[in-house]
């Protein structure tokens, strides 16, 4: 068994202004400055060097009652991302999750997902050679019976992602709640090794 609960993101990590009355088809997120959105790849390394993950991703789908399933319990070093919509460094928001924890008591790939702080950078690595790199802009953690659906999931005319895993933990109840970390894609590391910077 784990003999901590995962970090939870403090106060200081959320927005900092309300979010309401932003240009139309712009989220949360977009508050940092943006490269060039890039065409749709699939995504294949998920890196955050800040909590030291590294993990290969996976595609994932919703369920029938049209919630995004988890990655599979079998493997605790595995990211997922919802294939059905917007690839990680294309216009929009794409959708990043994984496991806080597991049934067997290990730590799940995002398990220090709640110590990420604004400024922190997540690299995605794609199948078109490209590195997509994102910069967080706020980490927030909400009840799931108020989860902000619009806020999280909404449309972006940005190349936006949002990183999700379980938080919110209660003893003897478990988890009653969604970490949620919002980044803007602020560079792009080429095949070369070359970057493009916003």
């Amino acid at each position: 068994m784990l003999d901590r609960q995962p970090p939870q993101p403090s106060a200081g990590q959320a927005f900092s202004t309300p979010t309401a009355g932003r240009t139309p088809g712009r989220t949360a997120s977009a508050t940092l400055p943006a490269v060039q959105p890039l065409p749709p790849a699939k995504p294949v390394r998920l890196r955050i060097p800040a909590i030291n993950v590294n993990a290969p991703m996976t595609k994932l789908d919703l369920d029938r009652a049209g919630a995004l399933r988890p990655p599979p319990a079998d493997n605790p070093n595995l990211a997922g991302w919802y294939g059905e919509g917007t690839a990680p460094g294309s216009a929009g928001t794409a959708v990043t999750t994984g496991h806080v924890d597991m049934h067997t008591g290990r730590p799940g790939v995002f398990y220090e997902l709640g110590a990420l702080t604004k400024g922190d950078t997540i690299e995605i690595s794609r199948a078109d050679g490209r590195t997509a790199v994102f910069t967080v802009a706020a980490v927030e953690v909400y009840d799931k019976e108020r989860f902000p659906n619009d806020k999280v999931y909404g449309s972006s005319d940005l190349p936006e992602l949002r990183v999700i895993t379980c938080g919110g933990y209660v003893n003897d109840t478990g988890y009653q709640g969604n970490v949620v970390v919002y980044a803007t894609l602020t560079a792009v590391k080429q095949p070369n090794g070359h970057f493009l910077a916003g």
